[in-house]
């Protein structure tokens, strides 16, 4: 089945398979794909993940991380802000903060794919993929 924007199918694969409260989900890889996991796995976001490339296209193992005590996600809100019917960009200088810097937002740069801190640290703008917190 052909997906229209495989990077929303990603981040609602995971947040549905949050609130079923699954300790692993599998997702098709696409190297954009592999790039946000490791940003993930970076922020501490998600437990571990494996990538398996087995088939034409592999997957991509994710771990989820839950609190301890709570049982809660430790991503509470995942949102697609560009996509591809409207498209958002942003310059170096107008680059959002998510929640005053406690979440972040994904950004796909010349550079490849940054946090909103690292894009503003090498004075880069581009897409803003998604925001997490």
């Amino acid at each position: 089945m052909a997906v229209t924007d495989p990077i929303a199918d990603y981040l609602t694969r995971i947040r549905n398979a949050q609130m079923a409260r699954h300790r692993i989900v599998e997702i098709p890889s696409s190297n954009i794909k592999k790039g946000i996991t490791q940003i993930l796995y970076d922020q501490g976001y998600i437990l571990k993940y494996k990538f398996v490339d087995e088939g034409v296209q592999g997957t991509i193992k994710i771990a989820l991380k839950y609190d301890a005590l709570t049982k809660k996600p430790t991503i509470r809100t995942l949102e697609r802000i560009s996509s591809p019917g409207l498209r958002r960009y942003a310059k170096a200088s107008e680059l959002p903060r998510v929640i005053n810097g406690l979440g972040i937002a994904i950004i796909s740069t010349s550079r490849g794919l940054l946090t909103d801190k690292q894009a503003r640290e090498e004075n880069v703008g581009g897409e803003v993929l998604c925001f997490i917190s």
